[in-house]
């Protein structure tokens, strides 16, 4: 009886979590990708990569109420154990390789913007959403193949749990070899772009002096302005998005070493961790003004203001004006 009581302790917890993270997933990814398919002007294969992300992140947010289950031990069969473990691991790596793949794309444009329509990543554009698709699919399929912990002596008997599905070789690959990596690609190619805004910065600077440019101070000090507020923002969706995750992630393998039940403390970090993540792609596209464009047109005529100006349904947005400099067309002051 007191495991039961935990258990639906544990469900009521996670779902007054996930429910409400989940729905503004599923509503704000809905929202971008509707204003993408209005913008005919964002159909091109560059755009393409964040529409695939966007797909994901939907996947991840429907998938999210579902993740933190895993830990808890439940009465089903194999065959649905298997599914319930497989398909929510497969949509979270389909959505950190499609991650990874955005900030490669956006990175290399921004390394040699002269020779982006070279890049394989735009020649093989198919060839591209497989490298991001298949291989999680692969992978997280692994234990449908015979890659579990099944006892066929005692089919039946275990209760549906991770320990079950994933073995411990198939959780440290994961962590160590696919999920850890990928945090640190994201996290080098941020910062490499970091460095070269800030060089083409410090020329800007250098030309303005050499010109004698009129207002030459006031130019260097918005540049610099701009480039610290892009430093803060995204040192602070680091540290509101990432860190919940990378905690979860390394406490889960605490636990895993310990053979603990999964606790409050868990099953919160679980819930946090995943949606502050998938919360990440919203972040990108509500910071591309390309993409909220016809958002801001309907929030005007919604309040009646089709008579003002663009700057007015721009004001609306402004919170999310420092956020842009995310992006790769602001990247260049």
């Amino acid at each position: 009886m007191v495991r039961n009581d935990s258990v639906l302790q544990g469900e009521r917890l996670i779902y007054c979590i996930t429910v409400p993270m989940s729905t503004a997933i599923i509503l704000a990814n809905l929202l971008i990708l509707l204003s993408f398919a209005c913008n005919r002007q964002l159909h091109n294969t560059s755009n393409y990569f964040f529409v695939s992300l966007l797909v994901a992140d939907l996947c991840t947010g429907v998938a999210l109420p579902f993740i933190p289950w895993m830990g808890i031990n439940r009465d089903l069969d194999f065959g649905a154990c298997l599914l319930a473990h497989i398909l929510p691991n497969f949509l979270f790596l389909s959505f950190l390789f499609n991650l990874v793949m955005v900030h490669y794309e956006r990175y290399l444009c921004i390394v040699s913007p002269l020779h982006s329509g070279r890049f394989w990543v735009h020649r093989c554009f198919p060839l591209a959403l497989l490298v991001v698709w298949a291989p999680p699919l692969l992978y997280a399929s692994l234990p449908a193949f015979g890659w579990n912990n099944r006892d066929p002596h005692r089919n039946g008997e275990d209760s549906c749990s991770y320990r079950r599905i994933f073995p411990t070789s198939f959780i440290y690959l994961e962590v160590y070899g696919l999920l850890v990596p990928a945090i640190l690609a994201i996290v080098g190619m941020t910062c490499r772009v970091l460095c070269i805004a800030r060089v083409q910065l410090r020329d800007i600077c250098k030309l303005h002096r050499a010109v004698g440019q009129t207002g030459a101070s006031s130019s260097e000090h918005q540049l610099n302005l701009r480039y610290a507020r892009c430093v803060a923002v995204v040192s602070l969706i680091f540290l509101a998005c990432w860190v919940p995750y990378i905690a979860y992630v390394h406490v889960s393998v605490l636990q895993m070493k310990k053979r603990g039940g999964s606790s409050t403390m868990h099953i919160i970090l679980s819930c946090t961790g995943i949606g502050t993540t998938a919360v990440i792609p919203v972040i990108l596209g509500l910071a591309n003004r390309q993409y909220t464009q016809p958002l801001r047109v309907l929030l005007c005529r919604l309040r009646g203001r089709c008579r003002t100006s663009p700057e007015t349904a721009d004001e609306i947005f402004a919170f999310f004006g420092p956020l842009s400099s995310i992006n790769v067309e602001l990247v260049l002051p």
